[in-house]
């Protein structure tokens, strides 16, 4: 599963042809002991992550939407998936 950002002790990954499971376009992420789907609109699919890192990972999906998308759509496609800067 390719990492296209880590940031803080937060690492976001996306997985190729991974719309079955969840139906929405998401990532998969790990903070510490922590794993989550979520969803690029930001709903949390499975999983949990504290409450501080869920928050910043919404504002880094948020600044980030299109190319969340963009990487989505590649996924799909069985395409490279960009990497995304991290939030700041």
């Amino acid at each position: 599963m390719p990492e296209i950002s880590r940031f803080y002790d937060i690492i976001v990954r996306m997985n190729f042809s991974d719309n079955e499971r969840h139906h929405k376009p998401h990532v998969h992420v790990e903070c510490g002991e922590f794993e989550a789907s979520v969803a690029i609109d930001g709903t949390l699919l499975a999983g949990q992550l504290p409450v501080k890192q869920l928050n910043r990972l919404r504002v880094w999906m948020d600044i980030h939407e299109e190319e969340l998308y963009a990487g989505w759509n590649n996924a799909v496609r069985q395409l490279p998936i960009n990497k995304i800067d991290p939030l700041r």
